[in-house]
């Protein structure tokens, strides 16, 4: 049961950044917005092909904004992922919060 559960759960995250990368509104957005949006959903691509392959994802409102920072900066190192990957993530973890 706790399996199921767990599958579930992965697969609601893998849904919402999915569509967080589909749904990004960046037609018609000048500058600032649309460079925001294209980070939300690299962090959400990112988010799924990374840490989905190790554990079940977090929910974004498990934590605080200012929790979030230093465990995708913890996870950065555990991951391999570059500083532009960890703050792609952090930016689409603190949008979904």
């Amino acid at each position: 049961m706790k399996m199921n559960t767990s599958h579930e759960r992965e697969k609601a995250f893998r849904t919402l950044a999915l569509c967080a990368v589909l749904f990004a509104p960046t037609a018609g957005m000048a500058g600032d917005a649309q460079d925001r949006a294209a980070d939300i959903s690299r962090g959400a691509q990112t988010w799924v092909n990374n840490c989905a392959r190790c554990h079940n994802p977090r929910d974004p409102k498990e934590f605080r904004d200012d929790l979030w920072k230093p465990i995708t900066y913890h996870m950065r190192v555990r991951a391999g992922l570059t500083g532009q990957q960890t703050r792609d993530v952090l930016k689409f973890l603190q949008e979904s919060n």
